[in-house]
């Protein structure tokens, strides 16, 4: 029987790091099957629309200077914003059903002790999908300003803008009052709260990088570059069906990857509401009286 993990509680730094790969062990074929039944169609969009982008994009960017061809079917101006355009979109949506059935699943598992409910999760991610993408669209606007500003701005919106979601979802707030609530719940554990955001993305950007070595080892090796035999005629056409097929393998880690991050900026959330509010311990209590009554 797999154990239950109380999100509602205070956690140590090591704690938060250690239950978010604990939750994605126990949860792990309950989890990605309802993200693939709720997210799955946009997320093939996504990699649809990606495949077409990479490689109309790869065949028509022919560097091949010998060809008496160069440049007679160059980049279609109309097809290539077309294309880009669907690959944006897909990409959007793909991002903002992963991430909100994530935080519904954890949601649900939480209400249900332990068992998530599928229906609810499904009702609940379309229920509030417009609001989860104003507020995805308004997060990243404040980051992007942010990093035009300087690095310090960066790290100060990167706290609050990591829990955004959570509020709204497990608050039932709101989108503006998601984004006011996110900065004056970071106030007092500010600097623990960004160490673990950032030990958390560091984990999730090294396993990234070690998925991505085949990818840029083949590129390598396609372009004779590890055999020093670098023939110019080798980048003329560097997008394939290897190419391709290794991208999306990473395309759709890198996803996992960022789900996994999401549970884990769930888990600071719900750390920090507990040292604020305690509702974790207030709902403890009254499910005590319950049981006495």
């Amino acid at each position: 029987m797999k154990s239950y993990i109380e999100f509602k509680q205070e956690r140590s730094f090591e704690n938060i790091l250690s239950d978010t790969f604990g939750f994605v062990r126990n949860e792990f074929k309950s989890f990605f099957k309802t993200i693939f039944q709720v997210a799955g169609p946009y997320i093939i969009l996504f990699i649809i629309s990606m495949v077409f982008y990479t490689y109309y994009t790869g065949q028509t960017l022919n560097f091949d200077l010998t060809s008496n061809d160069f440049g007679s079917d160059f980049i279609d101006p109309f097809l290539l914003l077309i294309s880009a355009g669907a690959y944006l979109i897909s990409a959007l949506l793909a991002y903002v059903f992963a991430i909100s059935t994530t935080l519904h699943y954890i949601k649900s598992y939480i209400t249900n002790n332990g068992n998530a409910d599928f229906n609810e999760i499904k009702q609940n991610v379309y229920k509030r999908f417009w609001g989860f993408l104003g507020l995805g669209v308004l997060k990243w606007i404040t980051l992007i300003v942010a990093i035009f500003l300087c690095v310090l701005p960066v790290f100060y919106f990167m706290v609050p803008m990591a829990i955004i979601f959570s509020i709204y979802i497990f608050e039932n707030q709101d989108a503006s009052s998601a984004y006011g609530s996110s900065f004056s719940l970071i106030k007092s554990e500010f600097w623990v709260t960004l160490a673990t955001i950032i030990v958390l993305g560091i984990i999730v950007t090294i396993a990234s990088y070690v998925f991505a070595l085949p990818t840029t080892i083949y590129t390598l090796l396609k372009t004779g570059i590890f055999s020093g035999e670098i023939d110019p005629e080798n980048f003329t056409n560097l997008v394939d069906p290897i190419s391709i097929i290794l991208n999306v393998l990473g395309t759709l880690f890198q996803l996992s990857l960022n789900l996994i991050f999401t549970i884990g900026t769930a888990l600071i959330y719900f750390n920090l509401n507990e040292k604020k509010n305690f509702s974790g311990t207030l709902d403890r209590i009254e499910s005590i009286g319950n049981i006495g009554e």
